[in-house]
């Protein structure tokens, strides 16, 4: 038993003409919905891992501390306490200093998060539209 889908009614050209607009519009915002949704996808895996990063640097700083203090610690066995604790501040600046730098030149680097797949599926439309 072969079931087949009815034929869709025939319609005029002027009344297809007459419903390109609500068409097009209706693909503008479907559009806008697709590019929402792609966003916020990727918005909140930047979120996630943005935090994780966040309580990463916290314990980071901790022991960060605790190690300055071991080798401030171990310096003033050898120097005096103000004399290891200025040195160990010395490299510490000179350290965060390439780091910082290092840093600015990954951002610089880096491109922003982009609705790429979006912006694929306009192309395609503009392009559908224009006949190509």
């Amino acid at each position: 038993m072969s079931h087949t889908l009815p034929e869709p009614p025939r319609r005029s050209l002027f009344s297809l003409i007459g419903s390109l607009p609500g068409l097009v519009s209706e693909l503008i915002k479907a559009e806008i919905e697709q590019a929402k949704a792609e966003l916020s996808i990727k918005l909140k895996q930047l979120g996630v891992g943005a935090g994780f990063l966040a309580v990463a640097a916290a314990f980071g700083f901790f022991a960060l501390g605790v190690l300055v203090a071991a080798a401030i610690l171990g310096l003033a066995v050898v120097l005096p306490g103000w004399a290891a604790a200025l040195i160990v501040a010395g490299v510490l600046l000179i350290i965060m200093a390439i780091l910082g730098l290092v840093g600015v030149r990954k951002l610089q680097q880096g491109s922003p998060p982009t609705p790429t797949e979006t912006m694929q599926s306009v192309r395609r439309d503009v392009d559908a539209i224009k006949g190509e």
